[in-house]
């Protein structure tokens, strides 16, 4: 036996998070029955799994692609609103892939898409602390009291962050660029440390997720990860391959 969105991540339909809303909006149906329980437990061999009126089939081989998302894309599989998703940069995939994890529309950098639900939930899970790594543009020059502030954590209206690894790379006229590490994954968490101290970020990227680095990839473009950054990925997130 095993739990119905746990069973539906496995299979590539989506992450974890975004299963259980699938549920949750009455799009799954088991046995031809709608369900709304994503913890109900199904017998993947016996009982029959669709979403959308679309049979659940047998896993997909596992596909893992890094992303360069620009400016004014969605880190989602769809958009209500009718916006462009990040998914649209993706030309010869035949594999159903989501965002393991978010980006801003407003940001850009490094997302991993995926068709692997339990690593999907591994590097989202914020007990196994995969370091994201951030280039803020910001309003300002923070002087080392801020900067210093910004590392050992800020207060939010969502509680305290943890404490980051911050660095000023250089001044850019009245404003600055800072690389900053976190591991949690809050919403817009980098943008509302920046403005917590006083300098509201302009532009913000983000370089790395754990050990997979921006490298040369251009914006807009996409790659599939190599078998010994796979393997890197999975240990980061304590996976075994």
């Amino acid at each position: 036996m095993e739990r119905l969105h746990k069973f539906m991540a496995r299979t590539g339909v989506a992450s974890r998070r975004s299963s259980e809303e699938l549920i949750a909006q009455g799009k799954v149906r088991v046995n031809g029955k709608p369900v709304t329980l994503p913890g109900l437990k199904i017998d993947p061999l016996r009982d029959r799994v669709e979403v959308d009126g679309k049979p659940v089939r047998k896993p997909e081989k596992k596909v893992y692609i890094l992303v360069y998302k620009p400016t004014g894309y969605v880190s989602t599989v769809s958009d209500p609103r009718g916006r462009r998703k990040v998914v649209d940069l993706l030309s010869g995939v035949k594999q159903r892939v989501y965002p393991a994890g978010r980006l801003d529309y407003d940001s850009e950098g490094l997302l991993l898409l995926t068709n692997d639900g339990d690593l999907t939930y591994a590097l989202t899970h914020p007990r196994h602390e995969i370091l994201k790594t951030y280039q803020a543009l910001v309003q300002g020059i923070p002087d080392r009291e801020k900067l210093d502030e910004l590392a050992g954590g800020v207060v939010l209206q969502d509680g305290p962050t943890a404490p980051a690894k911050v660095r000023l790379l250089k001044n850019k006229g009245d404003s600055a660029l800072l690389e900053i590490t976190i591991h949690e994954g809050r919403n817009r968490q980098v943008r509302r440390m920046c403005e917590h101290i006083g300098h509201p970020v302009l532009a913000l990227r983000r370089v790395s997720i754990g050990p997979l680095k921006i490298g040369d990839l251009q914006r807009g473009r996409f790659r599939h990860l190599t078998t010994r950054e796979v393997k890197m990925l999975m240990k980061a997130a304590k996976l075994s391959t």
